[in-house]
């Protein structure tokens, strides 16, 4: 049985927990397949509660909704940026999306106000009742699926508390977004309540060869790319941008393939990923996100950015780029900043 048909038999309606098969594989195989739910990797962290588990894996779901926009509200494609009028008439267009479905127009408003923008308060205006099935909805939307599967990776080291926090927590979201709540990582040894699947490693295809693409110069913009040559420009204007190269290759161990960063600043450890319409794909958000994982694991800071907002706005994204590069330089000279060698 391959892979797909043994995540095919999986319940959707309880929390189950994987094993036999990495939790990538696992999402690699629900992106390649557009017939049913997608897996969303979310990894959450210990917690010690079940309401913290639950806020966990919906602020990283909400991270997620907003990096699909425009992919679940078309009509964002058409709002250049994220002033008072485009907030308006973006927060309008999710008012129209939402009648006559499922979506809470409220909450629907509301983050497409903050996936526009990139800002959100301090504080969620929205309960988790609310901000569950509205998450869950979205998600699936903007990858184009019925459903979304949370496939939540389980932390190391739990003790019985954090274990039970855990499925508390999924089993809560399981019920509240109506989604299947998939556990995988670390196996859970103190909790029992959950049905355990192990899936067939040799039933796992081999992943698809990387498509060709032209040969890019180590240390300049992409010689194709308008978008990268217009971001280079705006930055040669700015005294703190020093010290950038593009088109630089990374390799976390030497047992995993290197891969390219479209720019970066090695000292401070940022990286600024330019995307065009192809990453809206969900085989490539989800390849995205695991890449910007491991790189966060490494000690970056990634940003990522749409050929789209760059071409229309690259001042505002200079800017964003340019705060980060003066925070981690600030960390870094008092001494607070830490990062994996």
């Amino acid at each position: 049985m391959s892979l797909v048909q043994q995540l095919a038999g999986l319940p959707v309606d309880r929390v189950v927990q994987l094993g036999g098969v990495p939790i990538d594989t696992v999402a690699a195989t629900t992106t390649g397949e557009t017939a049913g739910p997608v897996a969303v990797v979310l990894r959450p962290g210990p917690t010690r509660t079940p309401g913290a588990f639950v806020r966990a894996v919906l602020d990283d779901l909400e991270r997620v909704a907003v990096a699909l926009l425009p992919g679940w509200l078309t009509e964002a494609a058409d709002v250049p940026r994220a002033d008072p009028f485009g907030l308006a008439a973006v927060r309008a267009a999710a008012v129209r999306r939402a009648r006559g479905s499922a979506h809470f127009a409220p909450f629907l408003a509301y983050l497409a106000g903050v996936a526009l923008s990139g800002r959100r308060p301090p504080t969620d205006p929205f309960p988790s009742e609310i901000r569950c099935p509205g998450l869950t909805r979205v998600v699936a939307d903007g990858f184009g699926r019925p459903r979304v599967s949370l496939l939540v990776e389980v932390p190391a080291g739990l003790d019985p508390a954090g274990e039970r926090a855990v499925v508390a927590g999924a089993e809560w979201l399981c019920h509240h977004g109506r989604v299947a709540v998939w556990l995988a990582g670390t196996p859970l040894r103190h909790e029992d309540r959950v049905v355990s699947v192990a899936l067939t490693p040799a039933a796992v295809a081999p992943p698809p060869p990387a498509p060709a693409t032209s040969p890019t110069v180590l240390g300049r913009p992409h010689p194709g790319s308008s978008t990268e040559a217009a971001l280079e420009a705006a930055l040669a204007a700015e005294s703190w941008a020093a010290g950038r190269v593009w088109n630089h290759y990374h390799q976390s161990h030497p047992l995993t393939p290197p891969v390219c960063l479209d720019l970066l600043w090695p000292t401070e450890r940022c990286v600024v990923e330019v995307d065009g319409p192809e990453h809206c794909r969900p085989d490539r958000f989800e390849a995205d996100r695991q890449r910007d994982v491991r790189l966060q694991m490494d000690g970056y800071a990634v940003l990522r950015f749409t050929n789209a907002r760059i071409n229309h706005d690259v001042g505002a994204v200079v800017h964003q780029i340019g705060t980060v590069i003066r925070a981690r330089r600030r960390d870094m000279a008092e001494g607070t900043f830490h990062a994996r060698r």
